[in-house]
């Protein structure tokens, strides 16, 4: 019963969060909506961007496979932590500036197109429609994390329980946009944070000599072997290059008040992903030793669940597993934006209402495809054919990381990069990492990999093949170059 009204609270004060900015921006319009009206502070921006990339799976997933394979899945956090900074301290500081310059973009598919001052919507499409099938995948991860959080510690069934979180996601996202998801992001990535950071040094610390004896004994012969493969330091180093195609995370560098306050925000945003990933490591080293090997804890990805409860009373673990929730939702909430958005200023209003739908009608649009991509998301969470967790996001990532990688990098750092370059490099990207999905899955090597290399050679090739820009997108590429506020 503790842990309900625990529950309970957090979610209440989430949706709090929604109908204050409700009322707050209610005379905004879709500046307002989907990027703040560019206004974020650093702190906010920061952690909103790191709460919005570790979804639940920094505490399930990436624990759970850790707890079960050992060291040589750390390779993941070190390719997360690697990529995370390159991405703010590279492409971040340029990708706010050139967002402003070209046409004040408020979204990637809107820069994308506006980088190159074309009147074709063919990218705006392009990218909608990869951002909504995505997002509703990677949007299913997050619910379904919420629905085995409530079955396991509660009791509830899964599938209510993961209505419920859907509710409480779809309610603040609706009614608050941007500010909202960001203010909520904010304060879950502090509850991460320190639910992370307490869990495995308490459960060290209570670590008897038996006990770590015993579960030392069950061990494979690998487990301490951080290099057992070479497809799994490869695989693992390779979920860095997501974070330059990952929409829900750089459109917070868009959101920022100005490249002073950036580079204070990346100093705050690297200093929490690599703290995180350092502890969603610990979390399954100890939880091996601490816990001992069982199918269902690595399965259902329970590892940090089970330390938190058998430590500390009701009340405490109520609030540490609010993390599992606020990861979840900080994840889910900036996912649903950013289709909203892809949609909503990208195919609606330029493409079906020729540029006549006024910034309500927007809004109004944009709450109602929040609403459609959740529904979809809860169908497939729901499924019991689904995938796990952590196959869910990793699938929705690899997507992301090769389909605008490749595309986005180039935009931001090669004056020669054409219209047709971007749509070659979105597109082979793309069809290149779901291929590799479906077909050479077995060979070992995480698709984002061969997906990000196939969309990198597609871009530069076919702008080689093309003509190239205009004069008046070079001078825009100079501008953004040179901006100075």
């Amino acid at each position: 019963m503790t842990e309900i009204i625990v529950f309970a609270i957090y979610l209440i004060g989430m949706l709090g969060i929604g109908v204050f900015f409700f009322f707050k921006d209610r005379n905004g319009g879709e500046k307002t909506f989907f990027l703040g009206g560019r206004q974020m502070g650093p702190w906010v921006s920061a952690l909103s961007a790191g709460a919005s990339d570790m979804s639940a799976w920094v505490l399930m997933g990436l624990p759970a496979s850790i707890y079960a394979a050992g060291l040589g899945q750390v390779w993941i956090s070190a390719g997360l932590a690697i990529g995370y900074t390159i991405s703010w301290l590279v492409q971040a500081p340029r990708l706010r500036k050139f967002s402003i310059v070209a046409n004040d973009s408020i979204t990637i598919p809107q820069y994308l197109t506006n980088r190159f001052l074309s009147k074709s919507r063919a990218l705006q499409i392009l990218c909608a429609i990869v951002f909504l099938v995505a997002y509703t995948v990677y949007c299913a991860s997050s619910v379904k994390a919420c629905g085995t959080l409530f079955h396991t510690v509660l009791g509830i069934d899964a599938t209510v329980a993961m209505y419920i979180a859907a509710a409480i996601i779809i309610g603040y996202t609706f009614l608050g946009g941007f500010s909202a998801v960001c203010w909520t992001d904010f304060f879950q990535g502090l509850l991460i944070l320190g639910a992370m950071f307490i869990a495995p040094i308490f459960a060290a610390f209570v670590l008897d000599a038996p006990t770590m004896s015993a579960n030392l004994a069950t061990l494979e012969p690998n487990f301490w072997n951080p290099i057992a493969s070479w497809k799994e330091i490869v695989s693992g180093l390779a979920w860095g290059l997501g974070y330059f195609g990952m929409p829900h995370i750089i459109i917070r560098y868009m959101s920022l008040r100005s490249q002073k306050e950036l580079k204070k925000s990346a100093k705050i945003g690297i200093s929490w992903t690599v703290l995180i990933v350092i502890f969603a490591a610990l979390i399954g080293i100890i939880g091996r030793l601490f816990l001992g090997y069982s199918e269902t804890i690595h399965s259902d990805g329970l590892v940090f669940i089970e330390m938190v409860r058998k430590i500390f009373p009701p009340i405490l673990s109520g609030v540490l597993l609010s993390a599992i929730l606020a990861a979840s939702m900080s994840t889910a909430d900036s996912q649903l934006l950013a289709a909203s958005s892809a949609f909503a200023s990208d195919v609606y209003k330029p493409v079906l209402r020729k540029n006549k739908a006024g910034d309500k009608e927007l809004l109004w649009v944009g709450r109602f495809v929040v609403l459609g991509v959740a529904i979809v998301a809860l169908m497939i969470a729901a499924n019991p054919g689904s995938a796990s967790i952590m196959g869910l996001v990793e699938n929705a990532w690899g997507i992301f990381g090769a389909a605008f990688g490749p595309t986005i990098i180039l935009s931001l750092f090669w004056k020669r990069f054409n219209f047709a370059g971007a749509i070659a490099g979105i597109l082979s990207g793309a069809v290149v990492d779901i291929g590799w999905l479906i077909f050479l899955k077995d060979l070992g090597i995480y698709e984002i990999l061969p997906g990000f290399v196939a969309g990198l050679v597609a871009a530069v090739v076919v702008t080689l093949m093309t003509k190239k820009p205009s004069e008046e997108v070079e001078k825009l590429f100079d501008t953004a170059v040179a901006y100075d506020e």
